[in-house]
């Protein structure tokens, strides 16, 4: 499942580093936090390597 938004991707990405021991898991903060409990590491990994161009910084609820 690529990313939507700039935003999700990097959330994505932090949310990987965490999983994968890189940073600590209590550093995470928002929607990386929730990614991180509920995501795989290969769906991570998949969010968290969309291309960026084109992407909006965020995207609306709606």
């Amino acid at each position: 499942m690529p990313a939507k938004s700039k935003a999700q991707q990097k959330a994505a990405g932090a949310a990987l580093a965490a999983k994968r021991g890189d940073m600590k898991k209590s550093e995470l903060k928002g929607a990386s936090k929730g990614m991180a409990e509920s995501m795989s590491e290969k769906e991570l990994e998949e969010m968290a390597s969309t291309k960026r161009k084109g992407k909006k910084e965020h995207v609306s609820k709606s």
